[in-house]
């Protein structure tokens, strides 16, 4: 199996959010621990599983139309093989090229049938190659990215709620703790993204956190203001 890391970026990030935001809703609504268990395992499961089978969809509609692409590119140099060398001449010529350089760039390319198609669907239509994309590959990284980091924001609770709470802390008191983690999870999953974007993994790190702490901010709002009515 083969992990892309933009796969296990996206689910992470979204994995976090959703569920330190559920965490953030259940406490400003002042309901019990195991509620916030239950509905933070439910989310997880349930929306992650949603996420992947989304990039599943998504990546197999999206090399299904490629191939189609790409089949139609193919039929045209076959059936119009002139037309279709005068295609790739005209977008290199935009690129600078001409005389014999020019011609003896086509005359490589056109001598491949895979480089010149692949040429035409890069040049024409800003389409990359997928052979290497594998939409169950996808889903199955979202999923486990989505859980594996999705779990972070419940840990205090499932940590004193396996132990018993012996140290009699309160709901608000866990939360605080599950607020330092998921900070953390934010920071640290902008800084890959930063690194994988070729960005500033501090900068990318930062903006994560705020987007985060904006989405469980405003979910707490909603739990608090609620419980007044509830």
């Amino acid at each position: 199996m083969k992990w892309t890391i933009e796969d296990f970026v996206y689910g992470a990030t979204d994995g976090a959010v959703t569920t330190f935001a559920i965490v953030a809703g259940v406490v400003g609504a002042s309901l019990a621990p195991a509620i916030v268990i239950i509905l933070g395992f439910a989310n997880l499961f349930a929306d992650g599983f949603s996420m992947a089978m989304g990039n599943y969809l998504s990546t197999r509609s999206r090399i299904e139309y490629i191939e189609k692409e790409r089949n139609r590119q193919n039929k045209e140099v076959q059936e119009f093989p002139e037309f279709k060398i005068s295609e790739i001449k005209n977008i290199y010529a935009e690129k600078g090229f001409k005389d014999e350089l020019l011609e003896n760039l086509i005359k490589i390319i056109v001598s491949n049938r895979k480089i010149w198609v692949d040429v035409l669907m890069k040049e024409k239509m800003g389409i990359s190659n997928v052979d290497d994309e594998n939409p169950i590959f996808k889903a199955v990284t979202t999923f486990v990215a989505f859980n594996v980091v999705g779990i972070i924001p419940l840990l205090p609770f499932i940590f004193l709620f396996i132990i018993n709470n012996p140290a009699g802390f309160t709901t608000n008191d866990i939360f605080i703790y599950s607020i330092v983690f998921t900070l953390l999870a934010f920071f640290c999953i902008g800084y890959i993204t930063g690194r994988v974007v070729n960005k500033s993994s501090i900068r990318s790190g930062l903006i994560t956190l705020i987007i985060g702490g904006v989405a469980a901010l405003v979910s707490y709002m909603v739990g608090t203001f609620l419980s007044f009515y509830i």
